[in-house]
């Protein structure tokens, strides 16, 4: 009987390009099997063909909500689109009642 070859999250990161956590996300996706020793987790060898052909990066913009593609933006409150707002801190606001 052949041993099967076990690796660890960092090992199966740098064969497969992505991060450890990346992996760890796959695993509890339920995607990747493992075998968890203690807080480890270990993938057999054999099992990294299941996520090879993985797509990778983000999802292209055309899958966001009709009103996202026209700006490349989430909208918010019923299509009000969202302002950010600067830090407003006690030194700003003494030097403003100085002025």
């Amino acid at each position: 009987m052949e041993k099967e070859t076990l690796l660890t999250t960092p090992q199966v990161a740098a064969r497969l390009g992505v991060s450890a956590r990346r992996v760890l996300a796959l695993i509890e996706s339920g995607r990747l099997p493992s075998q968890q020793f203690g807080r480890d987790h270990v993938v057999k060898e054999s099992d990294l063909h299941l996520v090879e052909d993985r797509k990778v990066g983000r999802p292209p913009k055309s899958s966001l909500a009709p009103e996202a593609r026209a700006t490349g933006r989430p909208n918010a409150n019923n299509g009000t689109p969202v302002k950010k707002r600067g830090r407003v801190s006690a030194r700003n606001d003494e030097k403003s009642k100085a002025s």
